[in-house]
């Protein structure tokens, strides 16, 4: 009777305990990271009688969680793949938007600008034409502000998010750290303290969310937790930390620093998966280069219109002004060089020298104390720096292809060990500003201009010169010395110099066929060493001059009719001034084609990102699923659990009955 009670007893028990477990369960079912528990049972060790051996009654062994280690690291890593492409997704989204939008981007501003242009130059000489074409550049740089201002605001957000992010790394961290020290106490006992691991997974699973980790299972059930390239975020109660500080070479280019006792490390670019390998990834890969992208056009729009105009005269003869700022203003040019922490008091400047043959590439520039490195860290080529003259570098590639720019190192010059970090277009879209505020100051007139005598006997008919190069702004003295009162004549094989020629004028070729359109190039070379400039004319001659006519050229003073470099400003919207390499013909873009080819790359990043996110997010659900399959708990099992176990705990307690009812009965028949 003793052992029937005792079976009883033990039944009794492991129902009682069973139906706590699935207590537990049911109440834990939306619990985030919970794994199901049960219980194994065993018999207890039989006892010997003549007739054998007699079972004892049964024994809890463990409790146990329903867990995979392959499914839940398959669900961590998924974590941490979807929040990388989440976060990436929702920053790139935005910028699409922005720079697409047919109120928010720069076609539109671009498009209104050059149809002004296209209006005036129709009617050079109508002042309201002219007010509009100001009207609409002012439209158009206040237009590439603002677009800057959203992508620093972009940036900006992205700095603090960063700083959040790593806040929850820390925080779970921690966690993550005392738990290991938890579990590894209690399972020096001998058991698995089950929620406690419930609760580390769920933490780390939480962490994998903000960055990407790699998980190192300990003999002592602790977990080591490495970020990035292998440092060390959490060694079983040791945790270290990761801290967000203004970039060394950029401020307003935030790195993440990793924490450990009182060493410091950036480990900014090696950072991968989660929240923030996403914004990092989506600041490194997009947002950088199309602040670049957008600064290089700022620019070439602003070097190009100004350049045009400064080759041409204004309604008063005068040689015409600057529509946009000066890119080269020396506060502009610090702004471009970013000095790292701990240099010495060295500030050079950038000074941008060829709009056309900039890239949209960021470079760094060490000085070792003999020699200046220069690295383009859009490709990490190591560039030429040429030092002429003393204190101006020059930049090139291997190939010898000039960068557009060139750095003034100042006074006092770079010491060893110093580093800096180039930035030729990062603020290019936010320094562009429209300068010019009086319409008749547009040059819409070309400098030079040509006719036929009115004396000439035969049909020649000469074109108007048009300048092929030279230097902007021109030199009107100069060229109205030159040119003023200049006659070509026909001699019965070409055009001819007056004798003796005039200074520094040539012309080529010479000869003529008369019937046809001949086209030559007249050539004026001014001034003298090292400050020599060159102008190139070239004109037309068609029809059958005879011997005898002549032509002249003048300066374009009164030229007020005059839309010839009116007509090169429209020109500008498809000529190929952006990206160009030199030597390579028919490189390069417009400005609505490098536009678009921005427009365009983001676009297709951003289908890309669409397309990750849909292909992460059904991963992370399998993921998921696959884990609730094994883990979660499932309420109706458990209710069926609930009557099983009741069951059970009313069976084994019928059994002490009949152990009472038979000890009764024993003690009846004594008395």
């Amino acid at each position: 009777m003793a052992d029937l009670l005792s079976i009883g007893l033990s039944g009794l028990a492991a129902s009682k305990t069973q139906l706590s477990i699935t207590g537990h369960n049911i109440t834990n079912v939306n619990t985030p990271g919970y794994s199901r528990q049960d219980a194994t049972q065993a018999t207890r060790s039989p006892q010997f009688s003549g007739a054998g051996y007699i079972g004892s009654g049964t024994t809890l062994v463990e409790v146990r969680r329903s867990y995979s280690e392959f499914l839940t690291s398959q669900l961590r890593s998924s974590t941490s793949l979807s929040a990388d492409v989440e976060a990436y997704k929702s920053q790139i989204n935005q910028l699409d938007s922005l720079l697409a939008g047919t109120t928010t981007g720069i076609t539109p501003s671009l498009q209104k600008f050059f149809s002004a242009l296209q209006t005036a130059a129709e009617d050079p000489a109508n002042i309201p034409a002219r007010q509009l074409v100001l009207a609409e550049a002012e439209g158009l740089a206040r237009r590439f502000n603002t677009v800057y201002d959203r992508l620093s605001e972009q940036n900006n957000f992205t700095n603090k998010q960063m700083s959040a992010v790593t806040d929850q790394v820390n925080r779970l961290a921690g966690s993550i750290g005392s738990l290991n020290e938890a579990i590894a106490i209690a399972a020096a006992n001998g058991k698995q303290p089950n929620d406690l691991l419930d609760a580390r997974d769920e933490a780390v699973r939480q962490l994998s969310g903000y960055i990407g980790v790699t998980v190192v299972p300990q003999d002592d059930k602790s977990f080591n937790i490495f970020i990035g390239s292998g440092q060390p975020l959490v060694v079983g109660s040791t945790v270290a930390r990761l801290e967000v500080v203004p970039g060394q070479g950029d401020p307003n280019r935030h790195e993440v620093q990793f924490i450990s006792g009182g060493s410091r490390q950036g480990i900014t670019s090696q950072i991968t998966g989660g929240e923030l390998g996403g914004l990092i990834r989506y600041r490194e890969e997009v947002l950088d280069s199309t602040m670049n992208s957008l600064g290089r056009l700022a620019l070439a729009v602003s070097d190009q219109v100004n350049t045009q105009l400064g080759q041409g005269l204004d309604l008063k003869g005068q040689v015409g002004s600057a529509l946009f700022g000066n890119y080269n203003d020396p506060a502009l040019a610090r702004l471009r060089v970013n000095a790292f922490a701990g240099n010495s008091n060295a500030q050079p400047v950038l000074n941008i020298t060829n709009t056309s043959q900039l890239s949209t590439s960021d470079y760094l520039m060490e000085y070792d104390g003999s020699s200046y490195k220069i690295r383009r860290l859009s490709d990490n080529q190591l560039m030429t720096a040429t030092e002429n003259p003393v204190g101006t570098l020059s930049i090139t590639d291997k190939n010898g292809r000039d960068q557009g720019f060139q750095i003034v190192l100042g006074n006092p010059p770079p010491a060893p060990g110093d580093k800096f970090s180039l930035q030729p277009t990062r603020r290019g879209a936010s320094d562009i500003k429209a300068t010019l505020d009086q319409a008749d100051q547009l040059a819409f007139a070309a400098p030079v201009r040509a006719q036929s005598t009115l004396q000439n006997s035969g049909t020649g008919v000469i074109g108007q010169p048009n300048l092929l190069s030279g230097p902007s702004p021109i030199d009107a003295a100069a060229l109205s010395a030159a040119f003023e009162g200049l006659t070509l004549s026909y001699d019965g094989n070409g055009l001819a110099l007056p004798t003796p020629a005039p200074a520094g004028l040539t012309l080529s070729p010479s000869n003529i066929t008369a019937g046809q359109t001949n086209t030559l190039n007249l050539t004026l070379t001014t001034g003298t060493a090292p400050n020599v400039q060159q102008y190139s004319f070239e004109f037309t001659v068609s029809g059958r001059p005879v011997t005898g006519d002549t032509f002249s050229f003048s300066f374009n003073q009164n030229g007020v009719s005059d839309n010839r470099n009116a007509l090169k400003l429209v020109d500008l919207q498809t000529k190929q001034t952006v990206g160009v390499t030199p030597g390579v013909a028919g490189s390069g873009f417009s400005f609505t084609d490098g536009y678009g080819e921005l427009v365009e790359r983001v676009g297709t990043l951003t289908a890309q990102a669409r397309m990750d996110s849909e292909a992460t997010g059904a991963i992370l659900k399998q993921a998921t699923d696959n884990r609730d399959s094994l883990s979660a708990v499932n309420l109706d099992e458990e209710a069926a659990n609930l009557i099983k176990f009741e069951q059970y705990y009313n069976a084994s307690a019928q059994i002490i009955q009949v152990a009472r009812s038979l000890f009764d009965t024993l003690i009846s028949s004594f008395r």
